[in-house]
């Protein structure tokens, strides 16, 4: 009897349990991020030259062990915040996919032929939104990576940077879904005159990923800025190669653009030019902050 009672207080509380283990862990979590905050705030790390540095690690590579450990418990955080995000992504996926196919008509103008066909554009939408709304989160962890080997002035601006990370990813979504799909998709789908029936898989496979590399290409200002302040590039080597960054641009844009036209390719290589040209300054500003 009193095993029976015993196992339906527990069957009882097991929720309050749980919820009682995440709150601890939550607090756990925050108690870890604020110590390491804390402490890339109060330190700080000798100056020494890059390849110093590189020749140190030759010499000793079992160094790089500790840094690849660090590397993976950052990663496996950030992939454990994403998942949570895709999963509250999951309340919202409906609306997003009926979103993304309003271009064609809505939802109602896509036609499913095989019978998981549905739950696997579900599932790619709703890891589109988690990743998005992940991306601060990512951001920051990559941060934490990287901060311990920056000076402190590099820290607070790269802490800084985030909130720009975010900002020019969903502005590259915003630019492939405002001003490439509306010209792309008529070329599509008016194609030699032909009436495609539209399957969710191809069109949201389509849509997302354009979507998504068109959001990373923005994010290009922002990597050329780390690498200078790191000392890899300067300005004057992006402006004395920017012949061979338009081609190299060009080529990219031939890559991610969905049609041959040089319409849509060049609706996708001007905003990556004008990108350059904008990293150029913010290779600049790097190298005068080093």
């Amino acid at each position: 009897m009193r095993n029976s009672l015993r196992a339906i207080w527990r069957l009882l509380t097991a929720p309050f349990r749980f919820i009682t283990w995440i709150a601890r862990t939550f607090a756990r979590w925050l108690a870890v991020i604020s110590g390491e905050i804390r402490s890339l705030i109060t330190e700080d790390v000798e100056d020494e030259a890059l390849p110093d540095t590189l020749a140190k690690t030759m010499e000793n590579p079992a160094g790089l062990l500790e840094h690849l450990d660090a590397l993976r418990k950052h990663l496996t955080r950030a992939v454990i915040f994403m998942a949570i995000t895709t999963a509250f992504a999951f309340t919202y996926t409906r609306q997003a996919i009926d979103y993304l196919a309003r271009p064609i008509g809505g939802i109602g103008k896509l036609t499913p032929i095989e019978v998981t066909e549905p739950v696997g554009v579900f599932m790619r939408v709703a890891l589109l939104m988690g990743f998005a709304l992940a991306l601060p989160y990512i951001a920051f962890e990559l941060w934490l990576f990287a901060a311990p080997g920056l000076h402190r002035r590099s820290r607070f601006t790269g802490l800084l940077a985030i909130p720009l990370v975010v900002l020019f990813f969903l502005a590259g979504m915003a630019f492939a879904y405002f001003a490439m799909l509306p010209t792309a998709l008529p070329f599509l789908l008016n194609f030699l005159g032909m009436n495609p029936q539209i399957r969710p898989s191809s069109y949201i496979t389509f849509v997302t990923g354009l979507m998504f590399w068109i959001g990373v290409a923005f994010e290009f200002p922002l990597v050329i800025y780390v690498l200078a302040a790191i000392g890899f590039v300067n300005h004057k080597m992006l402006i004395d190669q920017w012949r061979f960054a338009v081609v190299i641009i060009a080529v990219l844009a031939a890559a991610i653009t969905p049609t041959v036209d040089p319409v849509n390719m060049s609706l996708v290589m001007a905003p990556m030019i004008v990108l350059y040209f904008i990293s150029i300054g913010l290779a600049y500003i790097a190298r005068q902050r080093r």
